[in-house]
């Protein structure tokens, strides 16, 4: 593939500053706003602008390949389009050979070079990268101003009052408090349009035959984004995934397209479906829209306003966009909001003391699991899985594995091409794994092999029985199931969510509790699970 690319440059122009500068405008991969509060200020004359290349960013976790490149490829866009503009741009690549690879020292470098009075930049999205750049400032003697990122909905001083005196924040609560605060989907008297909250009721179907879905949006890489794929190729040859399918908008022209797309052809039955999973069927009526929205090439407001705007002309009905708009304004700024308030220490939680190394296969796809098999094998090949696949198939299988919540965490900040910390780690973290204790979710999600039968038709062609606890033919998902709920029965037993099936766990008789938990052991070891601990 590489060898059919044009150059490395591909057509990147070297884009330098000299001289002192006032202000050095730090913007990052996943800050490509041209409307962020650090450049609404800037002075084309006497500031400029900053974005480094570094590999020390694809390597903190072994990034999958597609990843890697959409932030280089969507990176150079933004800088072309800002230098365009007439804002001086100073841009490191990744194959400066003045390039140390590392974001701190690049900082300290370019402050050594251009003598700011000040480094502005846009609130991180993760902590080890804010942490970097304050380290990096005060090494080099320079004042680091970090601006709120106005890109969401909720400052997070908000979300903190918010938070405040609540025994467990419930998404559902702060969902409800989000649409009467933004004026979204109420009747004059403020109550719900269509008289309900949400429609999950109606959001739970399932496909019964091969769905025929209009293929979404794929742009065609340009000169330089196809530049950027053989560099990415040559120096990350030994990173996980694919790129012959990468697919994934990198301008916001593009993105704005792609948006489009979706609400033209997907959203009418986006939410009938959107926790439907088919074999060879990885996009389903999805919107493939993170990864636009997580880099800012797209805005939080004109995608809740397309969907309203479909809704209000009868293009797509409420459950849909019900569905749509709260994975906006309530689930995606509900995560970010855990995550700052939380803080740093939040990733090392572990309240369910789950130890165990993640199974090679997650790397690989090698695996007689049909549902893994598809799941993982979609992320090789695009970095991409919708919220079930990742909550149901690839999480659920870790958490009743037992697998060290960060071990799972980091491949799925690794592996997936809208990965960014404040997103990834508590849905990994709290949703996945149930490693925060309840912070963010209520219980946690785990299901046997019966739900992603009913979900997808993985089973059909699995030699695994969903129906089976033990023996040669059970299917791992239901044989650690059960052995999680057994295990884990004292830890929830004051939990009434679990209430239920706890007490048929209960209910199994002694014997064939027995040769669960054996079964389970089994399991564990061949999958590789339980050699070692985190």
């Amino acid at each position: 593939m590489a060898a059919k690319m044009p150059n490395e440059s591909g057509g990147f122009p070297t884009l330098r500053v000299t001289g002192p500068v006032r202000r050095l405008v730090l913007v990052l991969g996943d800050q490509l706003d041209p409307q962020a509060a650090a450049l609404r200020a800037l002075d084309p004359a006497r500031d400029a602008v900053a974005m480094f290349e570094v590999a020390e960013e694809s390597k903190h976790v072994p990034s999958h390949k597609q990843r890697t490149a959409l932030f280089l490829a969507a990176m150079r866009h933004f800088a072309l389009d800002r230098h365009r503009d007439g804002y001086r741009v100073h841009y490191v690549t990744l194959d400066d050979p003045d390039n140390t690879q590392s974001l701190g020292r690049e900082l300290e470098r370019a402050v050594r070079l251009l003598r700011p009075e000040a480094v502005v930049c846009t609130h991180p999205g993760e902590w080890r990268v804010k942490a970097l750049i304050e380290a990096a400032a005060q090494r080099a003697g320079v004042a680091l101003q970090v601006r709120p990122d106005g890109h969401f909905l909720t400052d997070l001083a908000d979300f903190d009052r918010w938070m405040a005196g609540r025994r467990q924040p419930v998404m559902e609560h702060f969902y409800r408090w989000q649409r009467r605060r933004l004026e979204v989907l109420l009747t004059a008297d403020g109550g719900p349009v269509g008289g309900a909250w949400n429609y999950d009721a109606e959001n739970r179907g399932a496909l019964r035959r091969a769905p025929r879905v209009p293929p979404p949006y794929t742009p065609r890489p340009d000169a330089l984004t196809r530049a950027v794929l053989a560099l990415v190729e040559r120096r990350f040859a030994e990173h996980p995934g694919s790129l012959a399918g990468f697919r994934w908008p990198v301008t916001r022209a593009q993105a704005r397209r792609a948006l489009d797309d979706f609400i033209r052809h997907r959203l009418p039955l986006f939410g009938r479906y959107q926790d439907a999973m088919w074999s060879g069927a990885p996009f389903l009526y999805h919107s493939l829209l993170s990864p636009a929205l997580n880099l800012k090439l797209l805005s939080l407001r004109e995608c809740v306003a397309a969907a309203l705007a479909a809704y209000e002309a009868g293009a797509a009905p409420l459950n849909s966009v019900e569905g749509f708009v709260r994975q906006i304004i309530g689930w995606r700024e509900f995560i970010r909001g855990i995550y700052w308030h939380a803080g740093p220490a939040y990733g090392e939680r572990n309240e369910l003391d789950q130890h165990g190394r993640l199974p090679e296969f997650y790397w690989t796809g090698d695996t007689e699991m049909v549902c893994l098999r598809e799941c993982i094998g979609q992320v090789l090949a695009y970095g991409y899985g919708h919220h079930i696949q990742r909550l149901m198939v690839t999480g659920n299988f870790a958490l009743l594995a037992g697998v060290h919540p960060r071990r799972i965490s980091d491949w799925y900040l690794a592996m997936y091409v809208d990965a960014v910390d404040w997103v990834t780690l508590p849905n990994t973290l709290g949703m996945v794994m149930h490693a925060d204790g309840g912070m963010v979710g209520t219980k946690p999600y785990a299901a046997s092999g019966r739900y992603i039968q009913r979900m997808s038709n993985y089973c059909a062609t699995c030699r695994f029985d969903p129906a089976r606890r033990t023996g040669p033919d059970a299917c791992p998902f239901t044989t650690l199931y059960w052995d999680f709920l057994l295990g884990y029965a004292p830890w929830f037993r004051g939990n009434r969510r679990m209430a239920m099936i706890l007490k048929n766990a209960r209910t199994i008789p002694a014997a064939e509790q027995r040769a669960i938990r054996e079964q389970a052991d089994r399991l564990r070891a061949a999958f590789g699970v339980s050699a070692g601990s985190a």
